[in-house]
């Protein structure tokens, strides 16, 4: 099958003709049908070139084309996604069905062959089968989509509470697309790029220029107060501070953004208004659960957040373009489109 497998040149990614996957015991072969292009695998790219031949691709959906010994039969066919986080189904962790504090954890497009080919092999534990409702492009936003999930689960808010997102990616859109449909009477978002305020925008948010103007002093102009959740997508240094400032007293800030770099804040600040911060990631099959139903009954639509979608042999030229700033949100990439 084809692939686009990492190398140590540039481009990141190759097209190359590598195995088919063989279904083992209790696994099935998907035939990928889409595949997102994530942040991570973008900035993963640089720190794995010294191990060449990493197939990315956490986030996609396929039809099922090949099973292992003990499958059902019934699966066959079926369109699906899988969830990416596979752990050893043993421990404290996975029995708590928390895979992402499993020890043993692989990622489906790191440590385990990912979806930027052909077909991928998915145990059917970790198998989540579409309903007939939600078509193969959507299903590979289930992903992302579960970050949003998760993240709001875990922020605690009053009911119909206005909402600050600060980012205007994949993630702080499919946050925005939530907290619309958790019931925030108002969302702003945070984004100093037009392009990604308007995508904002088109999910039903207001939106704010942190270049331009204060973005406490906009919230507090839109709801009456200073916003009591803020949500923080962005995942560079001071982007912490940004989201303490903006904060209302006895506010909660929650952190999705993966900043790597280390960072500082003002930890004064943070005190005089006794706020309350928590780091989240990942999600729980759960999320996956619930994003699929909320797809399923027409609750989510996530159709502004898809900006374009390619076929595989693009992939290497467009995969080199997202490591620079760009007004996409998510790239799709669909196998089979030529």
């Amino acid at each position: 099958m084809k692939a686009a497998v990492l190398t140590e040149s540039t481009p990141s990614l190759e097209i190359q003709d590598i195995a088919d996957p063989e279904p083992g015991a209790g696994q099935v072969v998907l035939q990928v049908e889409a595949a997102g292009i994530c942040g991570s695998d973008l900035h993963l790219a640089p720190l794995l070139k010294s191990y060449p031949g990493v197939v990315f691709g956490h986030e996609f959906s396929g039809r099922v084309v090949a099973r292992g010994k003990g499958v059902d039969s019934q699966l066959d066919g079926q369109l699906a996604v899988g969830f990416p986080l596979v752990g050893c189904h043993e421990c404290q962790a996975c029995r708590s069905a928390n895979p992402a504090r499993c020890v043993k954890a692989e990622l489906t497009g790191v440590q385990r062959q990912g979806a930027f080919a052909e077909f991928v092999a998915i145990d059917t534990r970790d198998l989540f089968v579409l309903p007939g409702e939600v078509g193969a492009l959507s299903g590979a936003l289930v992903e992302p989509l579960a970050v949003a999930h998760h993240a709001l689960e875990k922020t605690p808010r009053e009911p119909g509470a206005p909402l600050l997102i600060l980012g205007a990616g994949p993630v702080g859109l499919a946050v925005a697309l939530y907290a619309r449909l958790f019931g925030a009477s108002e969302v702003l978002v945070s984004d100093p790029v037009p392009a990604r305020r308007k995508l904002a925008e088109a999910v039903g948010a207001r939106t704010v220029d942190p270049a331009t103007e204060n973005v406490g002093e906009v919230f507090a102009e839109l709801t009456g107060s200073a916003p009591t959740t803020v949500i923080e997508c962005v995942g560079i240094p001071g982007l912490i501070q940004h989201a303490t400032d903006a904060a209302a007293p006895d506010a909660h800030i929650t952190i999705v953004g993966a900043c790597t770099a280390p960072d500082t804040f003002t930890p004064t600040t943070a005190m005089s208004k006794e706020l309350t911060f928590q780091f989240v990631l990942y999600y729980r099959p759960r999320d996956f659960e619930m994003t699929i139903a909320h797809l399923a009954a027409g609750r989510l639509d996530p159709a502004a957040l898809i900006t374009d979608v390619i076929g595989l042999e693009a992939l290497p030229a467009r995969f080199e373009a997202l490591m620079q700033p760009t007004t996409e949100c998510k790239v799709l990439v669909a196998p089979k489109q030529t």
